[in-house]
């Protein structure tokens, strides 16, 4: 039971690696220095004081550079592959008493997977909020960004399987949102669909 737990604690981390970078590393850092979560031997040096400093450096960072129009474009060139990195670390740091091959197999492709879907499909967002508002909308949706990084990571380390199941329901959203776009491209107009 408790590896099922930490799998659906790094699936719904590396979800909100999707969103941001290094929030789900810094609540991953908190959690652990306050001793909610505990980490793999390896893993420990993220519960360290210097490691939570410099993460919460970090997430500050992310959030307010995401914040310039532009900037957040070229910002996601690089963050699609860092956050299918940030995702499977998340996912390998919370990985208890498994077998370091179907961890690794895990994060890699359940963590960084997920991480890096999602971080796709908001950038995906960001491009066409950038050519329909020229940018002006760009800020409201990082901010979205961010809140739900946040909020994926709260639910991921007190409530996992809900987070698992917030998961699915947003692979689900995406993926209508998905289809919805494909078929305005064939056809030039939306189509009506319900969620």
């Amino acid at each position: 039971m408790e590896s099922l737990i930490s799998i659906a604690l790094g699936i719904g981390l590396a979800a909100a690696a999707g969103f941001r970078v290094f929030v789900p590393l810094f609540a991953l850092s908190l959690a652990s220095y306050f001793q909610v979560w505990p980490l793999n031997e390896q893993w420990q040096w993220l519960a360290s004081p210097f490691a939570l400093m410099i993460l919460a450096a970090a997430c500050i960072a992310e959030a307010l550079a995401y914040l310039i129009p532009w900037f957040d474009n070229l910002l996601d060139t690089l963050a699609v592959p860092l956050a299918g990195v940030a995702g499977t670390a998340v996912m390998a740091s919370t990985m208890a008493d498994l077998n370091p091959a179907v961890t690794w197999a895990l994060a890699i492709i359940g963590g960084g997977g997920a991480a890096a879907v999602i971080k796709g499909v908001n950038a995906g967002g960001r491009a066409v909020s950038t050519a329909t508002t020229g940018g002006v909308a760009n800020p409201i949706f990082s901010i979205w960004e961010t809140v739900s990084a946040a909020f994926m990571s709260f639910l991921a380390i007190f409530f996992p399987v809900l987070a698992v199941i917030a998961v699915i329901i947003l692979a689900f959203i995406m993926y209508k949102i998905w289809r919805s776009v494909q078929h305005f491209r064939a056809v030039g107009r939306p189509e009506t669909t319900t969620l």
